[in-house]
This record gives structure tokens, C-alpha cells and sequence, in this order.
């Protein structure tokens, strides 16, 4: 499974239809109006990297209201039970 970031800005008065429509789209596991830089940050989970062509460029970059994507890969997952897991010694 390939996880992706999507970072979007876009008109000010879209953020809110625009992340409900990326939301809708397939591939979109994610979606959150942020502060900073960006006014989108959707969550892409993919079975193959051919698929973000289809979510990104394909489907967000169209929609009325994007002026620019930025796509990031996530190379490894790591969360507070992965990291309990990989310390974990057997002492209860």
C-alpha cells in the first residue's frame, strides 16, 4: 500500500467545497483544512503508484478553485504502537 500527502492551495472561498469533493474522490482516505502554506491536506492510500496519476493530476489538480498540488510519498509508517512494538522486550 503507497500512503501520499497532498498538499493543495486554492481560492480561499473553495477550501470548504473543495476538501468535500477531494474527500468524495477515489483513492482519498483523508482530507483536513490546515493552517500555514497550504489550505488542503488530503491522505492518499494506493495499491500502485499508477494510481496517483489517476487521484492527483487526474481528479484534484482539475477541480475548480485548485492552483497547485505538492505530492509527498511516505516511505515507512510509524506510530506510537509501532514504536511500543519494535522496544517491547517481553517484561509484563
Amino acid at each position: 500500500m503507497v500512503t501520499a500527502f497532498v498538499f493543495i492551495t486554492c481560492e480561499p472561498q473553495r477550501i470548504s467545497d473543495l476538501a468535500q469533493e477531494i474527500a468524495e474522490l477515489p483513492n482519498v482516505a483523508e482530507v483536513y483544512s490546515v493552517t500555514g502554506d497550504y489550505d488542503i491536506i488530503a491522505v492518499l492510500r494506493v495499491n500502485a503508484y499508477e494510481s496517483l496519476d489517476d487521484t492527483v493530476p487526474g481528479g484534484i489538480a482539475r477541480l475548480p478553485g485548485v492552483r497547485h498540488t505538492t505530492t509527498v510519498l511516505a516511505f515507512r509508517r510509524y506510530s506510537r504502537r509501532d514504536l511500543e512494538v519494535g522496544f517491547d522486550i517481553g517484561l509484563s
